[in-house]
C-alpha cells in the first residue's frame, strides 16, 4: 500500500493533520496504536455526557482553536468561576474564602475536549484511519512496517506522538544519537500527571456559593476545579492527584476511593456518592508516557523543534506534535499550531 503522507499517531495533531491534507485533495493514511482516536483527548462518558480525563482548557486569544471549533460546529464557553474556594489543610480542616479563581477566564469545549477529536475525525474518510495496530519499524525509503504485517509506503511519514515514544521506534538507517538524545529529552505533556473525576446529578455546589475551586496540603488531590457541563445538566469536580507516579502505582485501587472521601471533606456529604467516578494515570498510559516521564518537569517545558530532528531524511521524516509546535507547545492550540505548520510544509511541496 503508498499514499503520499503517513500519519502516526491518532491524537488532535494528527487527526488535524489529516484533516488539512483531505480538504487539500492530498492523500494520506492514518494509523494509531489505540484502539480509539484522541490520543490524550479522553472523556468519562456519562449517559452521553462526556468529561474530560486529559485536557480541558484553552484560552482566549488561541486563534486556532476558535477558529477550528467555528468551522466544526462547536463552541466554547467559559469556565465556571463564581462562588468562594476552599482550603484543605494537612489536619482536614476546611477554610473558606472568596480568593481569586485560579482558572478564571480559561475555555472549555461544549461537549467536552473530544467533541473537537470526535468532530475531527467525523470529516474523515473511514477507510483511510486504522486503529489498534503499532508501527514496529519506519525506513528510509520511506516505509512503515505494522503490527499487523501490514508495509505502507509513502512519499513521507510524519509522527504525530510524544517524542520520547518516538524514539524508541526502529528506524532504518538509525537516527543520529543526537537526534534520539533530542527526542528523550523533551518531556511528554501531561506524562506524570493522573486526574480525578467524580460526577453528581447536579451541581450542588453552586447552590451554597462555593465555585467548585478547591486546594489541599492534605491530598491525595491537591487542586480541584469544577468540570460540569456547560448547560449544568450534570454536576462534576475534578482534580489533579498531587502523589508521585510510583507513589500511586503502590497505592492501587485505594486511591480513587480516597479522592472520593476528600471531596466529601470538602464539599459536604452529597460529593460521597457520585454517579461516576474515575482516575486517570497519563503515566501508566503504554501510549503516552515513558518511565523517564515519572516525574514532572518543573515547570512548563520551553518546547520547540530541535535542530538535530529537523530535514530528517531528507525531509521525508517529519514530527507534528504539541511538545514541538512552533507556539503554544504543550497545550491544545499547540497541537493544532504543529500540524498547521507541517501541513503548510507538505501542501507547498
Amino acid at each position: 500500500m503508498h499514499t503520499q503522507t503517513l500519519i502516526i499517531g491518532g491524537g488532535l495533531s494528527g487527526l488535524s493533520l489529516a484533516y488539512r491534507l483531505q480538504q487539500a485533495g492530498h492523500d494520506y493514511r492514518l494509523v494509531d496504536a489505540r484502539k480509539r482516536l484522541g490520543g490524550r483527548i479522553k472523556s468519562l462518558d456519562v449517559q452521553g455526557a462526556k468529561f474530560d480525563l486529559g485536557p480541558s482548557w484553552v484560552w482566549p486569544g488561541q486563534h486556532r482553536v476558535a477558529q477550528l471549533v467555528s468551522a466544526l460546529g462547536l463552541r466554547l464557553f467559559d469556565q465556571w468561576s463564581v462562588g468562594d474556594q476552599l482550603y484543605e489543610h494537612p489536619t482536614g480542616e476546611v477554610v473558606r474564602n472568596s480568593g481569586f479563581m485560579s482558572m478564571a477566564g480559561s475555555l472549555r469545549i461544549a461537549g467536552g475536549t473530544t467533541a473537537l477529536t470526535d468532530a475531527l475525525a467525523a470529516q474523515l474518510d473511514p477507510t483511510k484511519i486504522q486503529t489498534g495496530t503499532s508501527v514496529t519499524a519506519i525506513n528510509n525509503s520511506p516505509a512503515a512496517q505494522l503490527t499487523d504485517g501490514q508495509t505502507i509506503s509513502a512519499d513521507r511519514i510524519v509522527l504525530c506522538l510524544p517524542p520520547r515514544l518516538a524514539a524508541d521506534l526502529h528506524y532504518a538507517p538509525a537516527l543520529s544519537q543526537a537526534a534520539l538524545a533530542a527526542l528523550r529529552a523533551i518531556p511528554t505533556w501531561m506524562g506524570a500527571h493522573a486526574k480525578c473525576v467524580a460526577v453528581y446529578p447536579t451541581p450542588f455546589w453552586r447552590s451554597v456559593n462555593l465555585s467548585g475551586d478547591a486546594s489541599s496540603r492534605r491530598g491525595p488531590l491537591v487542586e480541584i476545579h469544577d468540570a460540569s457541563p456547560d448547560d449544568a445538566a450534570y454536576g462534576a469536580l475534578f482534580g489533579f492527584i498531587g502523589l508521585p507516579a510510583d507513589v500511586r502505582a503502590q497505592a492501587g485501587d485505594a486511591l480513587l476511593p480516597a479522592a472520593i472521601d476528600q471531596l466529601a471533606n470538602l464539599f459536604g456529604p452529597r460529593a460521597k456518592a457520585p454517579l461516576a467516578a474515575t482516575l486517570e494515570d497519563w503515566s501508566q498510559a503504554p501510549f503516552t508516557a515513558t518511565p523517564a516521564d515519572a516525574s514532572p518537569p518543573p515547570g512548563h517545558p520551553p518546547y520547540d523543534m530541535p535542530k538535530a530532528v529537523q530535514n530528517l531524511w531528507d525531509g521525508k521524516l517529519l514530527f507534528a506534535v504539541t511538545e514541538m509546535a512552533p507556539d503554544s507547545g504543550g497545550l491544545i492550540e499547540g497541537a493544532l499550531a504543529a500540524s498547521e505548520k507541517v501541513a503548510a510544509q507538505i501542501l507547498s511541496v
